[in-house]
């Protein structure tokens, strides 16, 4: 990474400074993302903004060993996970995704409204007048394993492999485990979903 020391002409004793100045150009425009996640993850303000404050540093500090080009948003929240786990599964302060508390109710809907074989418009705007609630009550249904592939990829709207990255977990299994949360999900609104004009027909 010594060509890093060049940007914007800065000489080889200013190459920290051009370090710093490449993460805030690359790394910090995600930090609005990561405290959305973070939030969902702790479910406190407070303790969101330390898990933040937490994964920039540890980027930071790993930023030279960073491959310029590749993925920086599932680095990030693979660097997010980790801190987490560490810092909060230890102390048994909850599940991975242990909240609604951070996802808004649009977000509840969007959450909802993705399946396997897709839903026509009109069961979107049918899921829409469902109440919050009951899509609330339905995604933390959920196992944490599905929950948070779920909340990755349709609420952060991560990328399958940016979901296996940040996860640490192959391919496949995103793939598996987000197909069988979304059924499930569906599952388990079928029953109210007739009075919100949603059909059942399509789950297995």
């Amino acid at each position: 990474m010594k060509e890093i020391s060049q940007d914007g002409g800065a000489s080889p004793g200013d190459g920290r400074g051009a370090l710093r100045e490449r993460f805030a150009r690359e790394a910090l425009p995600h930090a609005r993302k990561l405290y959305a996640a973070a939030l969902t993850m702790t479910r406190d303000p407070h303790n969101a903004e330390d898990l933040v404050q937490e994964t920039f540093l540890r980027a930071f500090s790993r930023f030279e060993t960073f491959e310029e080009g590749t993925n920086i948003r599932a680095w990030l929240y693979r660097i997010l996970t980790n801190a987490f786990i560490s810092a909060y599964r230890k102390e048994k302060r909850g599940p991975l995704i242990a909240s609604d508390e951070g996802l808004e109710d649009w977000q509840l809907v969007e959450a909802a409204s993705h399946d396997p074989i897709g839903l026509k418009s009109a069961e979107v705007e049918a899921l829409a007048r469902m109440p919050a609630e009951a899509i609330r009550s339905a995604i933390f249904s959920l196992s944490e394993d599905q929950r948070a592939v779920l909340v990755l990829a349709d609420v952060d709207s991560l990328s399958y492999r940016e979901i296996a990255s940040a996860l640490g977990i192959p391919l496949g299994t995103v793939m598996s485990r987000l197909h069988r949360a979304r059924a499930n999900l569906r599952r388990s609104l079928a029953g109210l979903a007739g009075e919100y004009g949603i059909g059942g027909d399509g789950d297995e």
